[in-house]
């Protein structure tokens, strides 16, 4: 296992580095990127919470309408990799707005959806924009303040995201099946209000925006330079992972308890919302861990929510023990919220947003994760399919723990890199 941490720039590197902006433009940026983190997660989890109307508008199967996450998840990782390298290229100030105003445009462009194809493409480009707000977003806030922070930082933007699961439920309560598409227009207007807040906001030229040093045309090619290679295929070996075990248990859970464990769907339901509550938490508390101990200190979350699933699959079908593991499987789940700003660190300052979409390269495993799961569970039982998922983050967390620190224990303030 590798210890080394991050070296500091030298002196004349931070001289030379341009310099942030003063405290109160730091805290307007970060709050607008919490506001659109909020929008970000509304538009993208249209596609699930809003699929039976979505199915029942066009008359779909369930096939049909479960490929429209497919198609989205599919934009977002061409999105994270190109849009992300084009904020490294040519800056954050000019992408970060793009990006939060075109999946406001296309979130809008659903309620004119009238088939399947139009469906399929109109998700495809929302997942284009979306599924760039990650690896921009990590390149912006990992410049607002110093990497004593960074934890912290990411814990609350994961809290915007998971609430705005929580608000496009309850609106979906209130509207009528007829009225579903006002959500959309609800979540798509205000980014197209923010992109320009963003645009305006954002100093041209300073830390937050670009390096001025400018790497290869195509900076996902530094990547994969001899010396990073290697951390950076495991890198993503460790995020499809991650993406497998979630697809592996949380994608059947639902499933599961009402086939295997013969619970009802509401039962089933707010077993849910206590692991969705979890998930909550724990990233206040892995933000801060990651903060206070280390990044790959959060590694432990991994193999506690690998425990979890054990226990969830193997105790008998009391409510409350299902409900309470359920939480520690949420919360423990989250203990990758470091993972932007500790991908971006990894690498050099001019490859920030580019490194963190590293993130969204295990949506590719994602995609087959289903049809391998599901051949499992034909064989051998939805029980043992599910298990898959605590050998993947046992795997990953191991992978995790042989990468490489950067953050040094004196770092734990919010002053600058130095």
């Amino acid at each position: 296992m590798t210890t080394a941490i991050s070296e500091p720039l030298p002196r004349h590197a931070v001289a030379s580095a341009p310099p942030r902006p003063g405290l109160v433009r730091q805290v307007a940026i970060f709050a607008l990127l919490m506001v659109c983190e909020f929008l970000y997660g509304w538009a993208w989890n249209t596609v699930d919470v809003l699929r039976p109307f979505i199915r029942a508008s066009l008359d779909l199967s369930l096939v049909a309408a479960g490929s429209a996450y497919s198609a989205q998840g599919a934009g977002a990782l061409i999105g994270a990799v190109v849009i992300g390298q084009l904020a490294d290229r040519f800056g954050r100030r000019r992408m970060f707005p793009l990006l939060v105003a075109g999946y406001g445009a296309m979130l809008i462009a659903g309620a004119w959806v009238a088939s399947y194809p139009e469906l399929l493409a109109q998700r495809f480009a929302l997942g284009l924009f979306t599924g760039a707000s990650f690896p921009v977003g990590v390149g912006i806030y990992v410049n607002l303040f110093g990497p004593g922070v960074r934890g912290r930082l990411a814990s609350l933007l994961n809290a915007c995201f998971s609430l705005a699961i929580v608000a496009l439920g309850f609106a979906m309560g209130q509207v009528g099946p007829g009225n579903w598409r006002v959500l959309l227009w609800g979540g798509g207007i205000p980014p197209l209000v923010l992109a320009m807040a963003g645009y305006a906001l954002i100093p041209a030229g300073s830390a937050i925006d670009l390096v001025r040093r400018k790497g290869a045309a195509l900076p996902i090619s530094e990547l994969f330079a001899p010396a990073v290679r290697r951390q950076t295929l495991a890198l993503a070996a460790m995020t499809g992972l991650n993406f497998f075990g979630y697809a592996a248990f949380s994608g059947w859970l639902t499933t599961y308890l009402t086939g295997e464990r013969h619970l009802s769907a509401a039962l089933a339901g707010q077993l849910v919302a206590w692991q969705f509550t979890g998930n909550i938490a724990g990233g206040f508390f892995w933000g801060w861990a990651a903060d206070r101990f280390g990044r790959r200190f959060n590694a432990i979350g991994f193999f506690i929510a690998a425990l979890a699933i054990a226990g969830y699959l193997l105790v008998p079908s009391d409510v409350l023990v299902l409900k309470l593991l359920g939480l520690v499987y949420g919360a423990t789940l989250c203990s990758s919220v470091i993972w932007g700003a500790w991908m971006a660190e990894l690498y050099p300052p001019h490859l920030q947003s580019t490194a963190a979409s590293i993130f969204n390269w295990g949506r590719l495993i994602s995609f087959f994760a289903p049809l391998i799961t599901a051949r499992i569970a034909e064989s051998a039982g939805m029980a043992t399919a599910m298990s898959s998922a605590a050998v993947a983050f046992s795997l990953a967390a191991l992978i995790w723990l042989t990468q490489r620190e950067t953050l040094a224990p004196r770092r734990r303030t919010l002053a600058p890199d130095t």
